[in-house]
């Protein structure tokens, strides 16, 4: 996208209050304009058609059609970096979740969620311009998961596997537990997303998965054949208790404006485990991970970075790569495999 040009945004919500605070809070950045809002899906799609906007930004539950079934048909035929608005409720969380594993790039909070207005103005704004960077991939009618391939047992001395995204990180990380079979390292995650979001997005890999899959709380015990996932509005890291790796989750300022931070995890990691970690950075846009995945190199962990044809936003990977933080960069369909070669051989107990 030319630099000098304004990130087009098209609202989409059936609240007439919500689309003028939305328009308002965008409006507010001079490097984004709002050229149009709709009240609905099909007022939408006419307006992505005379509009066409880099980025829309999509409620959940609106009238004649709703949000999710508008996004799937919208990638299906008409790939575009979609944000979700979605409130907090225990079922439009399930369905922002959704809507992350069919396409959308970003969710945050209305603005009448965890959020103060300056505060949701400045995420939004955030995510719009990573949403521009994005590369939006159609999509099929069914996608489904291929079967794990079986565990490769080799020698291996990894005894835990940090992973960190952010945006169109939901998806990948999906393609890549779904991958892993039930006998791995114990596998910590930070995917930068809103409060309330994590605990649904860890439930819905728990489901998917092999592997246990669960929002991490501070103090639990990290054991092989499970994934902890950072809470949302909070930094994950890790220490050893005897033999042992604990997860610590706390508040803490944000690092790239982010918490959890993948930063924070990584750099826990690397001083905890050194050599017996893995590292992994995926789509995401900044630097966030991209020091601390340095830092795991060099106290001897193995490091991977997702390529750039494979994400959706090659901003944290590219970084990473930069500074030479990665040994490995491979594409996402690749990842599960190298996952399984660095940690096969680690038993479980």
């Amino acid at each position: 996208m030319n630099s000098d040009r304004k990130i087009r945004v098209l609202i989409v919500d059936d609240s007439a209050i919500v689309r003028k605070t939305l328009s308002t809070l965008v409006s507010a950045h001079a490097d984004l304009e709002v050229v149009g809002t709709a009240a609905d899906p099909f007022i939408a799609r006419d307006k992505i058609l005379a509009l066409n906007p880099d980025v829309l930004t999509l409620d959940i539950e609106m009238p004649r059609m709703d949000g999710l079934t508008f996004l799937k048909k919208l990638m299906r035929f008409h790939p575009l970096p979609v944000i979700v608005i979605s409130s907090l409720g225990q079922a439009s969380s399930r369905a922002a979740i959704e809507a992350l594993q069919s396409g959308a790039v970003e969710v945050v909070a209305k603005p009448n969620g965890p959020y103060s207005v300056t505060e949701l103005g400045d995420q939004l704004a955030m995510k719009i311009r990573a949403a521009a960077q994005a590369k939006p991939h159609r999509t099929a009618a069914d996608a489904t998961p291929k079967p794990a391939p079986p565990p490769i047992r080799v020698a291996s001395d990894v005894k835990i596997i940090a992973i960190g995204a952010s945006t169109g990180g939901v998806e990948a990380l999906r393609s890549v537990l779904v991958e892993l079979p039930a006998q791995m390292p114990p596998i910590v995650v930070v995917q930068h997303i809103p409060p309330v979001f994590s605990a649904e997005f860890s439930r819905r890999l728990d489901q998917l998965c092999r592997l246990r899959v669960k929002e991490a709380a501070d103090g639990d015990p990290i054991e092989p054949g499970q994934v902890l996932v950072a809470p949302g509005n909070f930094h994950l890291t890790v220490r050893r208790s005897g033999g042992r790796f604990v997860a610590e989750v706390r508040t803490g300022d944000p690092v790239h404006y982010q918490r959890p931070a993948v930063d924070v995890l990584f750099h826990s990691i690397a001083g905890c485990a050194g050599r017996g970690a893995v590292g992994a950075i995926l789509t995401g846009m900044g630097a966030d991970g991209a020091d601390g995945l340095l830092a795991m190199k060099r106290a001897g962990a193995h490091t991977i970075a997702q390529d750039e044809a494979s994400c959706v936003v090659f901003g944290m990977p590219r970084e990473a790569i930069r500074m030479g933080a990665a040994d490995t960069v491979l594409p996402l369909d690749r990842i599960p495999a190298e996952l399984i070669r660095c940690g096969a051989g680690t038993q479980a107990g």
